[in-house]
């Protein structure tokens, strides 16, 4: 026991000694910082294996470590003059945006971009109350990180004089190969579209041909073409092809939300090869008169949701063209403008497949169409699998339109192949004429199958226009209720002798 207890007492005192030692250590650390840290880091060294490390990290603020931390690579010049503290959020002002609407911010616009482009989930800040004048500009991936944000709450504006714009060019606003893409905001993008139109108003852009219906000739050539109303007092001619406002080419996974876009030259907004398109609570608004302004312009892209939207133009509201599948149109308000529309396709002897297209709870207002679909003599390829549902019209022209004789000149040649059209389904659809509630027109050599229509309603305004009964041409079906007025040229079954399609007018 006293050896066990003599032990015991050695050890104690060997503690306190220690301890006293360890006192003095510090004392002389605090007279001579740099001695200290000398042999902070010799004990760091042969302590490295029982958490000194972190025990270190603990008193960074007090006193630095002689080795440098290894710090990121530096940003670009242009991303170096963003935001600070690393944020992920690029305000278009830090970049240099007067946002006064008469400087030039394009630049500012660039630079923003070439930050956010490296910095996934990045949001590009467009901010309220100021307005941006932006040229001709592309935002460009594959290289940008994914899920980037263009929050568009100002206004962005074009420019309107012609040493902008470079001859031929297709559009203003142009975003390309990019991924999870969202832009949203409360904002407008205006295209200052009056100075296009009035400059050269139709110098490549024809009248819709289904004015031939609406106004027929006694020779069956087109009317005159109209004047254009909207007028402009800026001087210069703008380039003949007139640019889209904004478009999204090869990209997938794109939200447009809450902007508007207003007096595009041309095309308020455009998708071409994408994949996952979702557009809502969006708007566009230019004059019923402003020629060939489409609302929303689809090409070969699928998976398409539109909905929950008001749409005012000068042509077709939603234009669907070849290679669309598996898109879903709901809740838009259409008017002024041209109704919604598949086509035209098959123009110049082109091949065109559309499938799988839905469009529902529709109202239309003021508009030359309802639902069409036109196409082209000499096209091959097809259409189907096709529901118009639940429209409300309004003071409409030509509610339901099949139109295979579409031609946008004085006069086509007449070809005998066809893009075939089967499976088109019209339901629910409702409301005031102005010209003719039904117009089939379907190809002699290759005739529309199974169209069917289901409680279909459709009354006269009796204002303006002369009325016309529902017109059919080789087109077989079913009507599953009365129709008011009665379509009695539709035919039963199918066509006795129906071209089988071949392997190269297949889809």
């Amino acid at each position: 026991m006293g050896g066990f207890s003599f032990k015991k007492l050695t050890f104690m005192i060997m503690i306190v000694i220690f301890l006293w030692c360890s006192n003095i250590e510090r004392c002389n650390a605090r007279r001579v910082g740099r001695h200290w840290r000398a042999s902070d880091s010799i004990s760091k060294k042969k302590g490295k294996n029982h958490g000194y490390n972190n025990h270190h990290k603990g008193n960074a603020g007090k006193s630095k470590p002689k080795t440098p931390i290894p710090k990121a690579p530096p940003l670009p010049p242009a991303a170096a003059a963003g935001p600070k503290g690393g944020s992920s959020v690029f305000n278009v002002l830090d970049f240099g945006a007067k946002g006064d609407g008469t400087k030039d911010d394009t630049k500012a616009f660039q630079a923003a971009w070439a930050a956010a482009c490296k910095v996934e989930a990045s949001t590009i800040n467009v901010p309220a109350e100021y307005v941006f004048l932006v040229g001709p500009i592309s935002f460009s991936g594959p290289y940008c990180q994914h899920n980037i944000v263009f929050q568009i709450d100002g206004t962005i504006v074009a420019p309107t004089g012609p040493s902008h714009w470079a001859s031929g060019l297709f559009q203003w606003l142009l975003f390309t190969k990019l991924v999870g893409l969202t832009i949203k905001g409360s904002g407008t993008i205006d295209g200052n579209g009056a100075v296009w139109w009035q400059n050269s108003p139709y110098d490549d852009d024809p009248l819709d041909d289904q004015s031939k219906l609406i106004f027929p000739s006694k020779n069956g050539t087109l009317p005159n073409k109209p004047p254009i109303p909207v007028r402009s007092s800026l001087g210069g001619k703008m380039p003949s092809t007139k640019p889209t406002a904004l478009r999204f080419y090869g990209s997938f996974n794109v939200t447009v939300t809450g902007i508007t876009i207003q007096n595009s030259p041309q095309c308020h907004l455009k998708f071409d090869n994408c994949i996952g398109v979702q557009v809502y609570n969006f708007s566009v608004s230019s004059p019923g008169d402003s020629p060939n302004t489409d609302g929303i312009h689809l090409q070969n892209s699928k998976d398409v949701l539109i909905r929950s939207s008001n749409i005012a133009c000068g042509d077709d509201c939603v234009s669907i063209q070849t290679g669309c599948t598996n898109v879903y149109i709901h809740n838009i308000n259409c008017g002024p403008g041209h109704g919604i529309s598949i086509g035209g396709l098959g123009k110049d002897n082109t091949k065109a497949c559309v499938s799988n297209i839905t469009v529902r709870d529709i109202m239309m207002h003021n508009t030359m169409n309802g639902v069409r679909i036109k196409t082209w003599q000499g096209g091959s390829g097809s259409v189907q699998g096709v529901q118009f549902s639940n429209i409300q019209v309004s003071q409409v022209q030509l509610p339901i339109v099949i139109d295979q004789y579409y031609c946008d000149k004085s006069s086509c040649k007449n070809q005998t192949s066809a893009v075939a059209l089967s499976g088109i389904n019209y339901e629910n659809i409702r409301g005031t004429y102005t010209v003719k509630p039904v117009h089939f027109a379907c190809s002699d050599n290759m005739p529309c199958t199974d169209v069917t229509l289901t409680n279909i309603q459709l009354v006269p305004q009796q204002e303006r226009y002369r009325m016309y009964d529902p017109f059919c041409w080789q087109t077989f079906g079913q009507l599953y209720s009365p129709t008011v007025p009665p379509v009695a040229c539709l035919l039963v079954g199918k066509p006795a002798s129906n071209k089988i399609q071949g392997d190269s007018d297949s889809c």
